[in-house]
């Protein structure tokens, strides 16, 4: 199946249907027409999967997604145009361009976190780069996968977008293919394994994966408004499963306690005495994840250093929101992603400590800092590699699409986000046009050493050698 499937989506790339401005804009604009009609049915297939809020299935993932499609519609006219640059003098005279085109057969592999925004948000880029895709939903998400399966051949060209569902044997059947670029979304282990199938055909890959983010804490903030935007970007994103939701904050040994008593104000604010029946706070996608995620604390060392939240509830795949001061470093909870609700404080005795806290461990995806410092900010943008950085607040950077979004490292390989998605799918390839003028005899054989100066004239720059090159110096003997 796979193999016919690949087989059918290159015939249909071959004869061109995907490369004209107007086949891209029709299948964009049924994108945007696909998201305003079937809002409802997003939002109920995103809460049967994870109990996501409405309004968060609305602000984090249904309004990008067609914020994405409405920004690629305005720029995919000027993004298809080629790129005129400079002649070289060594090929005058001469045009040279750079030319967009789109790279053939692409596979979209998507994550179960965000699972209609990660699956349409590559989509909409590959189409706008006029390539045939298919798109693998996670099967972890199985209601939103499934509402692909049945929308998308409704609103799009189906010869030349595809979605395939299943579980590890319908993706290893996908990974055996030979595909102009694959896109994955998730974690690094499973990034390992397509990186590794796609090697063995030299094919691309983005790999958009995560790591712990950091944020540092200062002392001299507006602690409410920095506990409310950490506290929305750890718990209001999908309950700590994001990959860029902080995943441990750093601050100072004496500034934690303040730090941790406004976290308890703010929590019980946004999700009362009693947050695992709170209708804001999303669960924890299925039994196995959940049960990972209850291990980290039943280690004893772990659980002594709860302060705030721990309650669990395994009926309704809840967990509480977690605080946690100065956990052992070398437990499961610190050594790894989290993708939780636990949010470990690390101190220490001065905030410029943190800097080479952050750079001894691998690059997140984000990394975030809450100060009014101008040189600790200065210091953080300048020393911490990181997918991207944000100050004085969480998450927000991926909202703009004139910033790239992908990790470094550890973190991922590409990035996307409007025109960066179109990018991402795109080849661009170098076009020189010369005429039949202009011809040098001094790069021909025999070589003398009258041509060598000419040639070497020409590589300098030098107007002179340009002038005996194009008068035919030196003579041609017939």
């Amino acid at each position: 199946m796979a193999a016919t499937l690949a087989q059918d989506l290159r015939g249909s790339f071959r004869t061109g249907r995907t490369r004209p401005a107007e086949w891209r804009t029709t299948q964009l604009k049924a994108l945007v027409r696909m998201i305003e009609e079937k809002e409802d049915d997003i939002s109920d297939a995103l809460h049967a999967d994870l109990a996501k809020p409405r309004m968060e299935s609305y602000l984090h993932e249904i309004s990008l997604a067609k914020g994405a499609c409405v920004f690629a519609l305005k720029g995919l006219k000027t993004w298809m145009k080629p790129d005129k640059v400079p002649a070289a003098i060594t090929t005058f005279p001469s045009t040279a361009q750079i030319l967009p085109e789109p790279l053939g057969v692409v596979l979209v592999i998507s994550a179960w976190n965000y699972p209609f925004l990660l699956s349409i948000d590559p989509v909409i880029g590959a189409i706008a780069a006029g390539n045939a895709v298919v798109l693998k939903p996670s099967e972890v998400a199985p209601a939103t996968s499934s509402l692909f399966a049945k929308l998308l051949p409704e609103y799009v060209d189906n010869s030349c977008i595809k979605v395939v569902e299943g579980g590890v044997t319908e993706t290893t059947a996908l990974l055996d293919q030979k595909w102009d670029k694959i896109f994955y979304t998730g974690n690094g282990h499973i990034g390992r394994i397509v990186m590794a199938a796609a090697a063995k055909h030299l094919t691309p890959v983005a790999l958009e994966l995560g790591g712990k983010c950091p944020v540092i804490v200062d002392s001299n903030i507006d602690l409410h408004v920095a506990v409310k935007r950490i506290a929305v970007g750890k718990w209001g994103c999908n309950n700590g499963q994001a990959c860029i939701a902080p995943d441990y904050i750093i601050t100072t040994k004496a500034f934690a306690a303040e730090l941790v008593e406004s976290l308890k104000r703010v929590l019980v604010r946004f999700y009362g005495e009693d947050p695992l029946q709170s209708e804001d706070l999303s669960r924890i996608v299925n039994a196995s994840h959940f049960h990972r995620l209850a291990t980290l604390l039943e280690d004893k060392e772990v659980a002594a250093k709860i302060v705030l939240g721990g309650q669990i509830d395994q009926k309704l795949l809840k967990i509480a929101p977690t605080v946690l001061v100065d956990a052992p470093p070398d437990s499961r909870l610190m050594t790894g992603e989290i993708f939780g609700p636990m949010l470990p404080i690390v101190t220490v005795e001065n905030i410029e400590e943190s800097i080479e806290h952050i750079n001894a461990g691998a690059k997140p995806l984000a990394a975030y800092l809450f100060t009014k410092n101008k040189r600790l900010q200065e210091d953080f943008v300048t020393n911490i590699s990181a997918g991207g950085l944000l100050v004085n607040d969480v998450a927000l950077h991926l909202t703009n699409p004139h910033l790239p979004f992908g990790g470094v490292g550890d973190s991922g390989i590409g990035s996307y986000h409007g025109k960066f998605t179109f990018d991402c799918f795109t080849h661009r390839k170098a076009v020189l046009i010369r005429g039949f003028g202009g011809e040098a005899n001094a790069r021909y054989p025999p070589y003398t050493p009258e041509k060598q100066r000419i040639l070497r004239g020409l590589i300098k720059g030098s107007f002179f050698a340009l002038l005996l090159a194009l008068l035919g110096f030196p003579r041609e003997k017939r």
